[in-house]
């Protein structure tokens, strides 16, 4: 099936200003994608289900599909990873040192519809088409817990890093995307729920965390540290964030991107800009609605691209702009979407 399917517009929070945004899969409940370029060509992840948890039966169904593109207009599926009794959640990208496609997924079970464990899978491709069976990733002794959760790898320097977070909120690191360690268990306030965390790093090695909180006052954190990484300081944000990705541009802006709570329960996608010391503004308010977001950003020539998923729209692309009050638990829960925004660096 290839993937470009209709084009919208992204109005801007501070002007008149808009893009276009293609929806480039429309099948099933397609949602929590990642984009990453590999080999020349452009690949997008995102798992595919029933609904955001559920099927009818009250199984979880979660699976990773992987979209290619070699030019972000025209996309189609390369690979659907599976794992029997396992919900695969939030499939991400990322390459690793020696050349590999790498794919960090969260690996859920469920007994009765509840929650029983979940940890780490990861799944590798040389070539783009053919990727390996999902295995759970080996933590050090420090990591016992049975409910753990590595949401986004960044790769700097052949080593990469994550946080880890449910029974711990630590950053990890690994060499070969299998065995982890822990570098640091990291202080922020646990009653504040820290969980979705997104590192990047600066040309001068710093690292930069972007940290969804879900208790507390609900504020995103975003820290710094520099190598170890075992000292970090902390600047609260004045949004509660959702699903949270940001990168760094070589003039030191940060462009980042996560769902957007609005008053009784609206959410949309948001894209922001921002600086390293953490002050961002709302630049661009995408087409989005309901259970939304999760945004995947790359940077392309002279434009960024944004990756996310809403169920703003019906199956047959009708009901553009309709705001969806979600409900996880119905019966019958909307379509959700895959899309893809470019946003050239003119306009941020």
């Amino acid at each position: 099936m290839a993937a470009v399917m209709t084009a919208i517009l992204a109005f801007s929070s501070c002007g008149g200003k808009h893009i276009q945004v293609d929806r480039i899969w429309d099948e099933n409940y397609s949602a929590f994608p990642s984009i990453v370029k590999f080999n020349g060509k452009y690949y997008v992840s995102f798992r595919e289900a029933s609904s955001h948890v559920f099927d009818e039966n009250g199984n979880a169904d979660g699976r990773a599909r992987i979209l290619v593109s070699r030019n972000g207009r025209k996309w189609e599926p390369v690979a659907l990873i599976e794992k029997k009794g396992t919900d695969l959640r939030d499939p991400k990208l990322s390459v690793t040192p020696d050349g590999r496609l790498m794919l960090t997924m969260g690996g859920s079970v469920y007994e009765n519809r509840e929650l029983v464990s979940f940890h780490p899978q990861v799944s590798f491709s040389s070539d783009g088409v053919h990727f390996s069976d999902a295995e759970p990733v080996r933590f050090d002794s420090s990591i016992t817990d049975e409910r753990e959760w590595i949401w986004r790898l960044t790769w700097n320097e052949g080593v990469g890093y994550g946080v880890t977070y449910g029974g711990h909120f630590a950053l990890v690191k690994t060499e070969d995307g299998l065995n982890y360690e822990t570098v640091t268990e990291l202080d922020l306030d646990r009653a504040n729920f820290p969980g979705e965390s997104t590192i990047r790093f600066s040309p001068d090695g710093r690292m930069f965390m972007m940290v969804r909180c879900d208790s507390g006052d609900c504020l995103g954190r975003w820290g710094v540290s520099e190598a170890p990484y075992t000292g970090w300081k902390w600047t609260d944000m004045d949004m509660h964030l959702g699903g949270p990705d940001f990168i760094i541009l070589d003039d030191g802006k940060v462009v980042a991107g996560s769902r957007y709570y609005f008053p009784r329960g609206k959410c949309r996608t948001m894209l922001l800009t921002g600086n390293l010391d953490g002050d961002f503004e709302e630049r661009y308010l995408l087409p989005s609605g309901g259970d939304t977001s999760y945004p995947g950003l790359i940077e392309v020539g002279d434009e960024i691209w944004m990756v996310y998923y809403s169920c703003h729209e019906t199956a047959d692309g009708g009901s553009h702009g309709t705001i969806y009050d979600y409900d996880p638990d119905a019966e019958k829960a909307p379509r959700a979407s895959i899309y893809l925004a470019r946003i050239p660096k003119a306009l941020l």
